[in-house]
């Protein structure tokens, strides 16, 4: 496998760039999300927007675009008086039952435990 790593992408067969994914999602970085969809795990993605997401992961690809189920959204709004200082925040969540999350969206990737 190591000679696959080593090559230019641009220079590999599609077997060997399907070989070469296939690897990087058991053992790279993406395993953590592989191993979700296995296993039924839950996780915890933090987005763009500030918040975060508790769900279990049913699908997912390259660009870390997830399909999740159960998810369970939490979020802090800021409550502010007339003169615009803020008071004090409040905690928020919601939950959805599937969701499509764009992968551009995600900051980080953890397991919950």
């Amino acid at each position: 496998m190591a000679e696959l790593i080593d090559r230019p992408r641009s220079e590999l067969t599609e077997l060997e760039l399907q070989k070469l994914e296939e690897f990087e999602f058991t053992y790279g970085p993406m395993s953590l999300l592989q191993d979700a969809v296995k296993n039924g795990t839950p996780v915890v993605v933090s987005c763009r927007n500030n918040h975060k997401l508790v769900a279990r992961v049913k699908a997912f690809d390259r660009h870390c675009n997830l399909i999740l189920e159960n998810v369970k959204e939490l979020w802090t709004e800021s409550v502010r008086n007339n003169k615009g200082q803020k008071v004090n925040s409040i905690s928020k969540e919601r939950f959805v039952s599937k969701m499509f999350l764009r992968g551009d969206s995600v900051i980080i990737v953890l397991k919950a435990s």
